[in-house]
């Protein structure tokens, strides 16, 4: 692909700057794009954090002469062009990257996209591991940037900290040795917004962004995922050339032809020039995120057969050998940059822990994930993925484990407290208590049971677990089976019981008896 921002073709046009926000996760990335764009984007992302790349365009009025002039000449920024040319660049487009540690590659992907990057640190907290690691990604790539110090409006902000925090990290701000430009901002009272705003389009001015409007239109691919009513859908950003609907498109691993474009707030378009980020519709089968595109008609690739949509997303199933762990796992995720991520921690996990994944794939939980997880007695790892009504009934009928959230860092969680659950030693017996007869003194309760594990003995300590907690703890004073005593009952048998506890029993609750 053309090298878009140091061009060499004659009567280019200019084009507005891409710019990637990176940075720790809470440090007001999201709220500092939700305050320049007036919308709500913040308030609707999961968790408050956001999880996948968005792409936003937005129209900026740079700041009035005299201020601009003056932060330049502050600054040490030679001016390009006269003050009316700049003022004519009126877009920026901000590729909001999340600051989780499960999402390193999309971090990176995004800084390699982007012209222009700023690096979003919060000046309550200072610099921290993913900041550090957005500092190196941005070092790696050569991307130019700006710094934010976000939170100025919070009590213990401390803004020389910051500045004393990124030189120690190479980081060399303005009026600290270096010539990286900064601006201490707040997106809850808005301090400092459009001056940040005005630092960028003049770094963009700098750089000289240009594109040619008669070149094939290239980009890359943004995020890739498989709507139910739609079809395949990819999130794109353009770099060259005017995308238009009817073309060809292709990408190293994908082709199709263009059947819907649709501009980032979901509005359909004919044609889309560069630095736009567009949504399209009419790729035969998912491109990879990150990929170059094209749009060329590509007769390289083996020819697609026709979508079929409840085949879409399904997990392709792995060979179960002897050597396959205990504890096997199905991985779905809403799209391939979040599948990205998800699979990369799994696998990670998998250097400490016996894990196996069977398949992973994008799209909703499925009956053939399921199938595929009672014939694998897998475990169902889904994130941002639904389980629909069907599916989930087959799950919880033949005993599959789901376990979801919207959230990474909750469902990382969930996968952790899992694991040390399968840790732990299985109990001698269970017994669920069926029915109670005598409450009168708690110390000598009367109930009635079936032994669901093991075997349960007379004289044990036992702990009671209600709504999967435990509650409490007891011992059995007397056991007996068809009103006979008894030293144990086994799995499967009905028993009675006089039991000794503080807690009063309820139908249901679970008797354990640990090892």
């Amino acid at each position: 692909m053309t090298d878009n921002k140091n061009p060499k073709t004659e009567n280019l046009l200019q084009r507005p700057p891409i710019v990637a926000v990176m940075g720790h996760v809470d440090h007001g990335k999201t709220t500092l794009l939700d305050y320049i764009r007036k919308t709500n984007v913040a308030e609707r992302e999961a968790g408050g954090i956001t999880q996948s790349i968005g792409a936003y365009e937005i129209e900026v009025h740079p700041l009035d002469e005299p201020k601009s002039r003056e932060s330049e000449a502050n600054r040490g920024i030679p001016r390009q062009t006269p003050r009316d040319d700049f003022a004519s660049i009126r877009k920026i487009t901000f590729i909001d990257t999340p600051g989780h540690e499960a999402f390193t590659k999309m971090r990176s992907r995004g800084a390699n996209i982007a012209d222009l990057a700023i690096l979003v640190v919060a000046a309550d907290e200072g610099l921290k591991p993913q900041t550090k690691e957005s500092i190196k990604i941005l070092e790696e790539t050569k991307t130019q940037f700006v710094v934010a110090i976000t939170k100025i409006d919070k009590n213990n902000a401390d803004i020389e900290r910051v500045k004393n925090e990124l030189a120690s990290n190479n980081v060399l701000l303005e009026g600290y040795g270096g010539q990286i430009s900064y601006q201490p901002v707040s997106a809850k009272t808005g301090e400092g917004v459009n001056e940040l705003l005005d630092l960028i389009l003049l770094s963009a001015e700098i750089e000289h962004l240009t594109y040619d409007k008669n070149a094939v239109a290239s980009g890359y691919i943004l995020e890739a995922k498989m709507d139910r009513q739609r079809g395949l859908e990819a999130s794109v950003i353009v770099k060259n050339g005017v995308i238009k609907v009817g073309e060809f498109i292709s990408t190293e691993t994908a082709k199709g032809k263009i059947k819907i474009l649709e501009n980032f707030l979901g509005k359909s378009a004919k044609e889309l020039s560069p630095s736009s980020p567009a949504l399209i519709i009419g790729f035969e089968t998912l491109p990879q995120v990150g990929e170059e595109f094209s749009a060329v008609e590509k007769t390289d690739l083996p020819e697609a057969g026709p979508v079929n949509l409840s085949s879409i997303g399904q997990a392709n199933p792995l060979a179960i050998t002897k050597e396959t762990p205990a504890l096997r796992l199905i991985i779905k995720a809403s799209d391939s940059g979040s599948l990205e991520a998800l699979s990369g921690i799994i696998k990670a996990i998998a250097q400490q822990k016996p894990l196996k994944i069977l398949g992973e794939s994008v799209g909703d939980v499925n009956d053939n994930d399921v199938k595929m997880a009672i014939s694998g007695k897998a475990v169902i790892i889904a994130f941002k993925s639904k389980a629909e009504k069907g599916p989930k009934y087959l799950a919880d009928t033949n005993k599959i484990r789901i376990i979801s959230s919207e959230i990474i860092y909750e469902l990382l969680k969930a996968i952790d407290d899992f694991l040390l659950e399968l840790e732990k030693p299985a109990p001698l017996g269970t017994l669920k208590i069926l029915a109670v007869f005598n409450q009168n003194d708690p110390q000598k309760q009367i109930v009635g049971g079936k032994v669901e594990s093991g075997v349960f003995k007379n004289k044990a300590q036992f702990g009671i677990e209600r709504n999967d907690s435990i509650i409490g703890s007891g011992r059995v004073v007397n056991l007996q089976q068809q009103k006979k005593d008894a030293v144990e009952v086994s799995e499967g048998k009905e028993a009675g019981l006089l039991v000794s506890s503080e807690i009063m029993f309820k139908t249901g609750d679970l008797l354990v008896i640990e090892k």
